[in-house]
């Protein structure tokens, strides 16, 4: 009898354990790149029309008062963590500083750990080599480009939005359509897949639009020319593409959501949708009265929407939060929602989670003090474009402040006013800095060595540079032949022979090395990075620096590449490539370097 007993307690427990797992909710989280707080006609935007994601904002819950970074890769380092950007390692967007900390937690990976599928589609920015990928984080499928955006050195070389290449879980592959179709296209499948597998999914769709260049079909664009120059708006090209760019994502919005209804799973799916940084293009026109745009201290240039729906959560009816919220909070968020394994006791993360807030916006909550900054220096500086916020006051580099509440506008410094508020907010900054500046020493190094990914392709992108001088990050740069170099830190694995081959033009294009390269084909919309012929640099000497070893080469004739063989000791190195030009010898870096363990 008590053995009868046991079983039929254990078949319920195995029952309602399945059940449970059949409820776990699924998570769609859309983030667009470079689209602020008002470029959505939801809050106000007297041009632009987002029909769809208007119906999302009428059904969701909103965090009106929601901060992420000024910037992109930082945004997007610190959601996925759940750290401050500076601490989690990705406090810039190029020069080997956009890349997100070994160690680091993932949505991806959380998710992937509690038994969903874990999809990545579109802009990743956290590291396109080995072992930052997001197929090395993670995350179970991914559809991505490579870099900040398509086109920039670190993607396949003359994408242009159109047909292009992406990697397919590390495997480039070709792709027909407009980017942004082929990332909702690509997830759609992803979220069909997961469904038919009776697995609950989390799928990140990271559009690279509206980010420039300004590339678009035309069908989305054409008619907001018209209508700026109805109003008199001085060069109105970019900011109609840019609005073309915005209508595009809103179709497709609204078609994964119709998609979702279709599969009858978008009752138990949470779908959020939010930007990474505050308006690149559409502040002169509209910024929700918001001083500042993308890169920006001020609240225009990290205040984004964040909407977040889910009928059987009961998160629904369009319903405002207006505390003090961040992305960091996502993480931590999403795992009390979605009922995930708590994190380990020594991975602390800042946010907190807001399922208090999103349950109930009256709710008791503590006050709080945030900080947001836009370093964009190869090393963090004490003070740089930083708000220091809570709820009422804004905290700008240290100096001015704002009462966001009379004033959202930040036009009246308050700082002589309310010195002991000036005081209380450089102490919580001064205690934020003294606890996340230990990492600013370390350098996150790309391993070579690894069957991961060997060989690999190192890119100009990356490289440490000088503070103040830019890498060529984009296909525009590496085109025009831009005079600069650098130095990649990178981690040898394991010890033996490598082969390290110099280029000037990526081996995909298969060019030499002194070759002149056409423009490549127009797309619609304005100049794509590929749209400026490719000049020769003149090469006549090719040369190494690593691990204190220092060799040099001829380049000679039509070479596509200079190759050095040469064994490397285990661990940390500095690998710097370069290309002496003309009569005078300057330095050129090599844009491309791959690496392959013989």
């Amino acid at each position: 009898m008590k053995t009868l007993k046991s079983i039929l307690l254990l078949s319920c427990f195995m029952v309602l354990s399945l059940f449970a797992a059949k409820q776990k909710p699924n998570v769609v989280l859309v983030i667009t790149d470079d689209q602020g707080y008002g470029d959505l006609s939801c809050h106000g935007n007297p041009v632009v029309k987002t029909p769809e994601i208007d119906k999302l904002h009428g059904e969701s819950v909103r965090l009106t008062d929601f901060h992420v970074s000024p910037t992109c890769a930082p945004t997007r380092g610190a959601l996925m963590s759940g750290h401050f950007t500076n601490r989690a390692g990705p406090w810039h967007t190029i020069m080997g500083r956009s890349f997100l900390f070994e160690g680091e937690k993932t949505l991806g990976g959380v998710f992937a750990e509690n038994g969903y599928t874990s999809g990545m589609f579109g802009k990743w920015h956290l590291g396109d080599n080995y072992p930052f990928r997001p197929e090395d984080r993670g995350f179970t499928e991914v559809v991505r480009h490579g870099g900040g955006g398509v086109g920039q050195t670190p993607d396949a070389w003359d994408n242009a939005y159109f047909d292009d290449h992406y990697w397919h879980n590390g495997v480039l592959k070709p792709y027909e359509g407009y980017c942004t179709d082929v990332f909702f296209g690509e997830a759609t499948r992803f979220i069909d897949e997961s469904i038919a597998a009776k697995k609950p999914f989390f799928a990140y769709v990271a559009t690279n639009a509206p980010h420039g260049p300004f590339v678009c079909p035309d069908k989305y664009w054409k008619p907001y020319l018209e209508e700026l120059k109805k109003i008199g708006y001085k060069k109105p090209e970019a900011l109609a593409i840019f609005f073309g760019m915005i209508a595009n994502i809103d179709e497709n919005v609204g078609k994964l959501r119709a998609h979702l209804e279709e599969k009858g799973v978008a009752d138990n799916t949470i779908f959020i949708f939010m930007t990474d940084n505050g308006t690149a293009s559409g502040g002169r026109l509209f910024n929700a009265g918001m001083r500042g745009n993308k890169g920006a201290e001020f609240d225009g240039g990290h205040r984004v929407p964040f909407f977040v729906h889910w009928p059987e959560g009961k998160l629904e009816g369009g319903v405002d939060v207006d505390r003090l919220t961040a992305h960091i909070d996502v993480l931590p968020t999403l795992i009390e929602l979605c009922g995930l394994q708590p994190l380990e006791d020594d991975y602390k993360v800042d946010g907190k989670s807001l399922v208090p807030l999103l349950e109930n916006p009256q709710a008791e909550w503590p006050e709080r003090v945030l900080v947001t900054d836009s370093q964009r220096v190869r090393d963090p500086v004490k003070w740089k474009n930083c708000a220091t916020m809570t709820d009422r006051w804004r905290l700008i580099n240290g100096k001015g402040l704002y009462d966001i509440k009379a004033d959202p506008g930040q036009k009246t410094d308050l700082a002589k006013k309310h010195p002991e508020v000036v005081s209380e907010l450089r102490a919580a900054y001064d205690a934020w800095w003294a606890d996340i500046s230990p990492v600013f020493e370390t350098d996150a190094r790309i391993i070579v060595g690894n069957d991961a990914e060997n060989p690999l392709e190192l890119t100009a992108h990356d490289w440490l540079t000088e503070n103040g001088i830019y890498p060529p990050w984009n296909q525009t740069a590496i085109r025009q032949g831009l005079e600069v170099s650098g130095v990649w830190a990178i981690h040898v694995e394991t010890a033996g022979k490598y082969k390290v081959s110099l280029r000037r033009w990526p081996a995909t294009k298969d060019a030499p090395i002194n070759a002149e390269l056409p423009e490549g084909a127009e797309v619609q919309g304005l100049d794509a990075y590929r749209n400026v012929p490719g000049v020769s640099i003149g090469a006549k000497q090719a040369g190494l620096e690593i691990a204190g070893k220092k060799l040099e080469k001829p380049v000679e004739g039509d070479a596509k590449s200079v190759d050095f063989e040469l064994e490397l000791e285990q661990g940390d190195a500095y690998l710097g490539a370069w290309f002496l030009t003309g009569d005078e010898g300057k330095k050129v870096g090599a844009y491309y370097v791959d690496v392959e363990k013989l």
